[in-house]
């Protein structure tokens, strides 16, 4: 109990030394594609690592289209946190203010995600999936012309100039596109293809493609950089989520996309056998650690990780643990065992988040940050 309590003491320092200090917001003048508006930038921000948003906050225009085109809740996560992370590179948080994309309309982006027209059903002028190939069955017309694009995805980077008004100065573009193509066969049983890798970075890259040169035609993106990023989903039942696998920068009035840079970045589920296949020592670590748990404490169910990798180097893991428990005492103890194991098994460099979980909610949460020598331990009451 003595260690729990200065945990808990320790959680409780850690809180208040990131509360932050109020201070008087900046009042700015917004320009928007109807009206000039008051707006306010607040003075403090989570870390380096976020942007700040512009208040009063204003919803995208395809705001919840995602949740009918995109089926992995993880993807839509993913998709979105990635995209601002990505934007980083281009527009740097210190400078840049962050906005929902408000150029993309929906019915706008609703065309773009449909077949290209050849009389087809479900199929536009402005669609940017090929048209339903011929074909004498459902599996050849489908598998030879799958539907590769699935959400576009705009946010929209703001910065303030010498008169105290804050106007477009960057546009981040993300392209969702399909890994597995869903239909239903002659006798309506569902059926899935699974598009080879090749296939989709060829039509991502065409499709990026276009959506440059629509975008170049509207008004207030003429000259405005615009950074394009190739997001892949990941199948309906997956556990992880997707990554993005290649970015451009478009820059200030072009209108084309003179080369493309890969972006290195996977989620991998442990344990799976991809992980111990691709990641041999990461795997090692994750079983040696699971097995000490399972050591311990008989009323273990499972731990589920779920690995960040950038160029094949493991940044992130995320670790959940459901327990069945039967006092505060077994989850005090249970949480200052997973601790020393934590600090034990996985190096330095690595940032470490363990959410034990029961049948209650969130037992406790253990998070070792990167370069950290003390982990941030909170124990929920």
């Amino acid at each position: 109990m003595r260690k729990a309590h200065i945990w808990f003491l320790v959680s409780l320092l850690l809180l208040t030394a990131c509360t932050p200090r109020i201070e008087k917001e900046e009042e700015v003048v917004r320009e928007t594609k109807e009206s000039r508006e008051h707006a306010i930038i607040p003075k403090y921000n989570l870390s380096g690592e976020h942007y700040r948003t512009i208040l009063p906050f204003k919803p995208g225009e395809t705001r919840g289209l995602i949740k009918s085109t995109v089926a992995n809740r993880l993807d839509i996560n993913e998709l979105e946190t990635g995209l601002m992370r990505l934007s980083q590179e281009y527009f740097n948080p210190e400078d840049y203010y962050f906005q929902e994309g408000q150029y993309l309309e929906e019915e706008e982006v609703i065309a773009w995600l449909g077949r290209k027209e050849s009389g087809g059903e479900n199929e536009t002028p402005e669609g940017l999936n090929p048209p339903l190939a011929k074909g004498s069955s459902l599996k050849e017309v489908n598998e030879s012309s799958p539907r590769y694009l699935s959400h576009i995805l705009e946010h929209n980077f703001l910065k303030k100039n010498e008169e105290d008004k804050v106007e477009l100065a960057g546009v981040s573009v993300a392209l969702s596109l399909n890994s597995v193509h869903y239909y239903k066969q002659e006798n309506g049983y569902d059926r899935q293809f699974d598009i080879p890798i090749e296939q989709i970075e060829e039509n991502g890259k065409r499709i990026a493609t276009e959506i440059v040169k629509r975008m170049r035609g509207m008004d207030g993106l003429k000259d405005v950089p615009i950074m394009i990023s190739l997001f892949i989903e990941k199948p309906k039942e997956s556990v992880v989520p997707g990554s993005y696998f290649a970015k451009t920068l478009v820059g200030q009035g072009d209108r084309s996309i003179s080369k493309w840079e890969t972006v290195g970045e996977e989620y991998v589920l442990f344990p799976s056998d991809y992980a111990t296949n691709a990641y041999y020592d990461d795997a090692t670590k994750m079983l040696n650690f699971t097995n000490d748990v399972e050591r311990y404490f008989p009323n273990y169910v499972g731990v589920i990780g779920t690995g960040f990798y950038q160029d094949q180097q493991l940044q992130d893991l995320t670790i959940t643990i459901p327990i069945q428990f039967y006092s505060q005492a077994e989850v005090i103890g249970f949480t200052e065992y997973l601790t020393g194991l934590i600090m034990e098994h996985f190096p330095p460099y690595i940032s470490v988040k363990v959410y034990v979980e029961s049948i209650g909610g969130q037992e406790s949460l253990i998070v070792k940050e990167a370069g950290k020598e003390e982990p941030y331990v909170h124990i929920y009451q």
